[in-house]
């Protein structure tokens, strides 16, 4: 039993290992280059939300000190 998990130990190690080697080792079918599209104007997807961010983001912290800060005492009744 203990042999047997060794083994599959052994077989996930050299999976993890050899997976990376052999992706990296495949050759593309075709030699054709990619390009890219020329962009005519960009969006503005962010639109000014990084505030909305960093205040939600203060708020967050806040509440986390209040509630680690929080007097309680409860101690439990065994001895």
């Amino acid at each position: 039993m203990r042999f047997g998990k060794i083994g599959m130990a052994a077989a996930a190690a050299a999976s993890l290992v050899s997976a990376p080697v052999l992706a990296q080792a495949s050759q593309p079918v075709s030699s054709v280059a990619r390009t890219s599209a020329t962009v005519d104007s960009e969006n503005d997807l962010e639109g000014g939300s990084g505030i909305i961010i960093a205040i939600l983001a203060a708020a967050a912290v806040i509440a986390g000190i209040i509630i680690a800060a929080d007097g309680s005492e409860d101690t439990p009744t065994s001895p």
